[in-house]
């Protein structure tokens, strides 16, 4: 494809970048990415992948904007109190960056749209806050070979993963949820609004990365923020032959949702 005269000017910081360039801001403009939640972690995202001219971004969320939302979802804005999350997330992104086709899907991921929601789509980001989310996510990418970056806030910290195939999934270090009785939710115990926007700008960057070709992904690994310390770790771990899903031998071969969903308001 040929970038227009408004295009190059809009791009300009990108097409100068040493290793970037025009060939990867032509990838991103033809690239198309799902973000599912457009909640704390998603708000970042979702206006980050916008303004760098990611061409085709689809939201996946069923919830509308809650004042206690507004802490650290920067999408949405008091005035848009009641009003569908994807729907405002549109209106956002698209005056952003009118270059950005918009999908909308005023839904929750579940065992009966996973597939079909995924599968067109180059890479995907999980924003959620809840196990059920995650391994769907996960399990379906893996199932569809699609690569994915998956985040998590809680309190004053906050972890994340990127999958590509072939590379260790959410499976190979966490095999089964945690019991019910043992999930904390932003509702129960809070969390630093600010921290959702260090993780989310961080998961934008890890698809933009991929989409471009540029730079290491954080695949095999677990990067972890504590907001306390102000420390960033990275811990290493390794795809498992013996994981259910994408092991030498997986057992798992259909989607399965698990049962409980803590925090509807992400």
């Amino acid at each position: 494809m040929e970038l227009s005269r408004e295009q190059c000017r809009r791009y300009n910081r990108h097409l100068i970048l040493d290793g970037f360039g025009l060939d990867a801001q032509e990838r991103l403009l033809q690239s198309k990415v799902l973000l599912v939640g457009a909640g704390g972690l998603g708000s970042p995202v979702a206006l980050y992948l916008a303004a760098a001219g990611v061409g085709t971004i689809g939201i996946v969320d069923g919830d509308t904007v809650s004042i206690t939302n507004l802490q650290r979802q920067v999408l949405h804005s008091t005035p848009d109190v009641g009003r569908p999350k994807v729907e405002v997330a549109q209106e956002r992104m698209q005056a952003i960056n009118p270059d950005v086709k918009v999908e909308t899907y005023e839904t929750y991921l579940s065992e009966a749209n996973a597939l079909d929601l995924i599968r067109p789509y180059d890479f995907i980001i999980d924003g959620t806050d809840n196990f059920a989310t995650k391994y769907l996510v996960n399990d379906a990418c893996v199932m569809l070979g699609k690569a994915f970056s998956m985040g998590g806030i809680s309190r004053y910290s906050g972890q994340l993963m990127t999958h590509v195939p072939g590379t260790a999934c959410y499976r190979c270090l966490f095999p089964e949820p945690p019991a019910k009785k043992d999930v904390e939710t932003c509702a129960t115990v809070g969390v630093l609004g600010s921290i959702a926007g260090m993780l989310g700008t961080v998961q934008a960057t890890e698809c933009i990365k991929y989409l471009a070709g540029v730079g290491d992904l954080l695949t095999n690994s677990l990067l972890t923020f504590d907001a306390l310390s102000m420390q960033w770790q990275r811990f290493a771990f390794a795809q498992r032959p013996d994981c259910a899903l994408c092991g030498k031998e997986p057992t798992i071969h259909e989607l399965k949702e698990y049962a409980f969903k803590p925090c509807k308001s992400k």
